[in-house]
């Protein structure tokens, strides 16, 4: 973590590629370690710059339309409005009752890092100072989810990682990594 937090920190040195704002990416599949990452990194770039942290689990519409042009669409609208110096706005959705419920603020600020299965898409490289991919033997991906989420989501995150496949196989968003960790 020591060696990634030092070479993040030598690419914040590199002119931002959205606005004033350096946006870090943080994609895999599910159950990768990518939230655990991002808080992590977080914790360690609040030390000396004003961080924001973006969860995809905010913005995905539900299992099934998650990795949707709804999706690039908010990513974009954020990424544009940083990009200017504005407050952006994204609206959560409440998983409970499977609908979009609230807002969130972004604030111009010095990183965005944004995590989760999508947030290192086309789209996002496009502004982003650093893209990371966390690579992960999908069964012990399945594992991990389930051993935080409960068994009861089994069916969805078979499909999910059906769908997360074909995303990252389209995308070639491991391939345009910027770094490549493995958390096997």
């Amino acid at each position: 973590m020591i060696d990634l937090t030092l070479a993040l920190e030598d690419v914040l040195s590199s002119p931002p590629r959205c606005g004033k704002t350096h946006v870090i990416a943080i994609d895999g599949p599910a159950g990768a370690g990518k939230t655990t990452l991002a808080n992590e990194l977080f914790l360690s770039m609040s030390l000396h710059h004003k961080v924001e942290l973006i969860h995809l689990d905010e913005m995905y519409a539900g299992w099934d339309l998650a990795l949707t042009k709804t999706l690039t669409d908010t990513l974009s609208q954020v990424l544009e409005t940083l990009s200017v110096g504005n407050m952006a706005t994204y609206p959560i959705f409440d998983w409970t009752w499977g609908q979009f419920d609230s807002d969130r603020q972004i604030f111009p600020c010095d990183v965005l890092i944004i995590e989760g299965v999508g947030s290192a898409q086309k789209l996002v490289r496009e502004f982003a100072t650093a893209t990371i991919w966390l690579d992960i033997d999908p069964q012990i991906g399945l594992r991990r989810v389930l051993e935080r989420d409960g068994n009861q989501i089994e069916e969805q995150m078979n499909r999910w990682q059906e769908r997360e496949t074909e995303h990252f196989r389209t995308d070639s968003t491991r391939e345009n990594a910027d770094f490549i960790l493995s958390t096997v």
